[in-house]
């Protein structure tokens, strides 16, 4: 067996472990932690904080910031989507009968987008203003129950979100330090 192989096996073992930890009871919840819908009053309180503590000017820049960063790693993970065509587990008949499959979608897998935009924007958000808000650490619950629920209705491979998460974290610290650059120039 091929070490890619090895992998691919252990992810789809481990899917089926974490999707089935589920059960109805939870599947309510989870279904509105996927939503991105749920989600507006956090990102209303983000807004909040950004232009409470810049300017006007430099508040509108940095949501535009966040909006091509979140462009950025929509396209790029679409990108990755349809050069590499990995089925959803929900579609993947080697596993769709082993798995609680809450949601549907013909798209292809890796790597999850909801993963990569929701750690790119706290990756971002939490570098931008950590040193002005105490707790604001507590903002990675956001993208690590947004990215779960993705594994928990089915839609998803661990590996899909792992990948997703890394390459969040790694385009919000680059938009960072471009939105630096940016900023002092204004």
């Amino acid at each position: 067996m091929e070490f890619l192989d090895f992998i691919i096996q252990q992810d789809k073992q481990l899917l089926v472990y974490l999707n089935n930890l589920g059960n109805e009871s939870w599947d309510t919840f989870w279904l509105a932690v996927t939503n991105k819908r749920i989600w507006i009053p956090l990102f209303a309180v983000l807004i909040y904080l950004i232009f409470k503590l810049f300017d006007t000017k430099k508040g509108f820049v940095l949501l535009l910031i966040v909006a091509l960063l979140i462009t950025f790693t929509d396209q790029f993970t679409n990108l990755f989507k349809y050069s590499f065509e990995r089925l959803r587990p929900c579609n993947d008949l080697t596993i769709a009968d082993q798995l609680r499959i809450l949601k549907q979608s013909n798209s292809f897998s890796f790597f999850s987008a909801h993963a990569a935009n929701s750690f790119g924007v706290t990756s971002f958000l939490f570098l931008l203003l950590r040193k002005h808000y105490k707790y604001l650490g507590l903002l990675f619950i956001w993208p690590f129950l947004f990215a779960y629920s993705r594994v928990y209705i089915g839609m998803h491979f661990p590996s899909d979100i792992f990948v997703g998460m890394i390459f969040g974290l790694i385009s919000g610290f680059i938009f960072y330090k471009i939105s630096i650059k940016i900023l002092n120039s204004i």
